[in-house]
């Protein structure tokens, strides 16, 4: 099977997966939620999966890829079903959690997957590809979301969501060599321990700057529906919003190849943080459709790039066999993140303001931008010395 074929069932699971954390908080709005509330119910996707996502890697590594997308399409499918059938603020939380803790296995064994297919530039242009298929998700997802709620209402919005990863759930079930298993070294060494990666500087530098970029993401899925229902927006003006957020995203990753070729990823990774970190201080002084989708999309500019070059670089910097258990322990950061910053997004929002939680962001990400300043100005001078030396 080629690459594109695993990407375009990858744009079905993820687009209802997107989808589904606009519908989330919309709908739980919708029921009378507060911001607080609503963070905590947005963490309930990676509570478990901070826990899981190593082991689904390295159930990657060692049994390959199939079981795990499947179980983790099936549990997205039956996520999406709860609320349809029991549409209570409860529910949201059940669904949230049993989506996020059956997603991380299909999303950790699909990134090891791509990794496995090319090396050096062919490996970047698989996940350059890949992240235009996870673009595309973040455009499809949301906008649909939107306009469906206003058109169907939200509970059958549930429903049209579920019908996404069907497709990829009977393909998965149906052939079982639909999938190659990702090549590991025949002979690994003994008593190998998760942490033992974060011995490995360059690894645990891009793994704390995923982490760092996976807050910017959750303030625009999380925080982003949220300010801008309460400027007076409907559900497809929120949607056309977080699209025009993607359109800049797909703008970025079509180019990302290109630009690779003229600048390193860590460099370039630095600077799109702090391209970031910029936007984030400047988005609270806007509101209205047309200055939101604007900052929407310049936003998309700046993290465009963040989560395949992450990608990218974790793959490259991870010992030879533990290429999925390192994915994992990525998922693992970042679904870190995705519990805290709600919460932590929502109480601000609650007590402090609006403001305050977009500046909050800011620092944090020039914190990753200045980290991966470090690793692209080394890289820099290498290639440097190499020149001088030929």
């Amino acid at each position: 099977m080629t690459v594109y074929g695993v990407i375009l069932m990858t744009v079905l699971t993820h687009s209802a997966y997107k989808g589904s954390k606009v519908l989330i908080s919309l709908y739980a709005l919708e029921l009378g939620a507060q911001p607080w509330m609503i963070g905590f119910l947005f963490s309930m996707y990676a509570v478990f999966p901070i826990l899981l996502s190593v082991y689904a890697g390295k159930l990657s590594d060692r049994f390959g890829v199939r079981f795990p997308m499947l179980f983790g399409a099936c549990g997205l499918l039956t996520g999406l079903l709860l609320p349809y059938f029991w549409p209570q603020l409860a529910m949201l939380y059940v669904s949230a959690l049993v989506a996020g803790v059956c997603y991380i296995f299909y999303i950790v064994s699909v990134q090891h997957l791509i990794g496995s297919f090319g090396d050096g530039a062919q490996r970047t242009r698989n996940y350059s590809l890949f992240s235009l298929g996870v673009g595309v998700t973040a455009l499809v997802g949301p906008m649909t979301t939107g306009f469906a709620i206003d058109a169907f209402g939200h509970r059958n919005t549930y429903l049209l969501l579920a019908a996404f990863p069907l497709i990829p759930i009977v393909v998965l079930a149906a052939c079982v060599k639909f999938l190659p298993k990702p090549q590991s070294p025949k002979e690994k060494p003994e008593g190998q321990k998760v942490f033992d990666l974060f011995q490995n500087a360059p690894l645990r530098r891009v793994l704390m700057t995923g982490g760092i970029i996976e807050t910017g993401l959750e303030l625009f899925n999380f925080y982003l529906p949220i300010y801008a229902r309460s400027q007076g927006l409907s559900a497809s003006q929120i949607g056309m919003i977080m699209g025009s957020y993607a359109v800049a995203m797909l703008i970025m990753r079509a180019g990302m190849p290109a630009i690779t070729k003229r600048i390193n990823e860590a460099r370039l990774l630095s600077v799109s943080l702090l391209v970031t970190a910029s936007i984030c201080l400047l988005f609270p002084l806007f509101s209205g459709f047309g200055p939101l989708a604007c900052m929407a999309f310049l936003l998309g500019i700046g993290l465009g790039c963040g989560s395949p070059l992450s990608l990218i670089l974790v793959y490259n910097h991870a010992p030879a066999g533990r290429a999925g258990e390192a994915m994992g322990l990525r998922q693992s950061i970042n679904k870190g993140n995705e519990t805290v910053m709600p919460v932590i997004f929502g109480l601000v929002a609650t007590f402090t303001g609006e403001a305050a939680v977009f500046w909050m962001n800011a620092v944090l990400i020039s914190i990753g931008s200045a980290i991966m300043h470090r690793d692209g100005k080394g890289k820099m001078d290498e290639s440097n010395s190499a020149r001088s030396a030929s």
